[in-house]
């Protein structure tokens, strides 16, 4: 039996994430604006307040688009 031995040469590299500090941000800022978005919904008692009907659905689709930005955006070069 013949003993293979292997020279392994590590080099070390910083890791380099998909997701930047940036990006992190703008997703923590899409999680408030959700958060936000379905607290105006719950709002008032009255059910068809312009409130609940038309503002909270659009502030709820504004925080998923911020959502999706901040998954989509390229980190920065350094």
């Amino acid at each position: 039996m013949a003993k293979s031995t292997s020279n392994k040469t590590t080099d070390t590299q910083p890791v380099k994430f998909i997701f930047d500090k940036s990006n992190y941000r703008w997703f923590i800022i899409s999680i408030a604006v959700v958060i936000l978005g379905f607290v105006l919904m719950a709002g008032t008692t009255d059910i068809y307040s312009n409130t609940k009907i038309v503002l909270a659905p659009i502030v709820v689709l504004t925080g998923f688009g911020i959502g999706f930005y901040a998954i989509l955006k390229k980190p920065e070069a350094k």
